[in-house]
């Protein structure tokens, strides 16, 4: 299932950006600083929520919001679409079922080769044994 996270709930936050550029730069808040409350939404459930939370436990703020920014390109338009395009790539990636891994039972050969290691590593070591003396 892909998820689309809607307008309403996103709001931007429209900052000058850094970095070299002079006059144009200095006048024009291209910078998109998007941010989405976790706890507020209604696309997801609870569940869904509390995976969002931990995979995003770092970028949380104070308000159970997440905030994405993005100043790469030169207009603030392209900047907003990136931010929501990217905030839903992770969603999508956090939210996507996990597959299970299939045991496999271990080959013959593998048995063979883990046997032939074993018998080797001990011939070594009994190599590096000093000779006891028995009676």
């Amino acid at each position: 299932m892909i998820f689309s996270i809607p307008d309403n709930e996103l709001k931007f936050d429209f900052i000058r950006s850094s970095g070299p550029g002079g006059q144009k730069v200095n006048k024009t808040s291209s910078k998109v600083q998007l941010r989405w409350s976790v706890g507020q939404s209604a696309i997801f459930s609870l569940d869904q929520k509390e995976i969002i939370r931990a995979s995003f436990h770092n970028q949380l703020n104070k308000n159970d919001e997440i905030i994405i920014s993005s100043e790469e390109e030169r207009s603030q338009f392209q900047n907003k679409t990136k931010t929501v395009e990217r905030l839903n790539r992770l969603i999508n990636k956090i939210l996507k079922p996990r597959k299970k891994r299939l045991l496999t039972k271990p080959t013959k050969a593998s048995k063979i080769k883990r046997l032939e290691g074993k018998t080797k590593s001990s011939l070594k070591k009994k190599s590096r044994r000093k000779d006891s003396f028995e009676v």
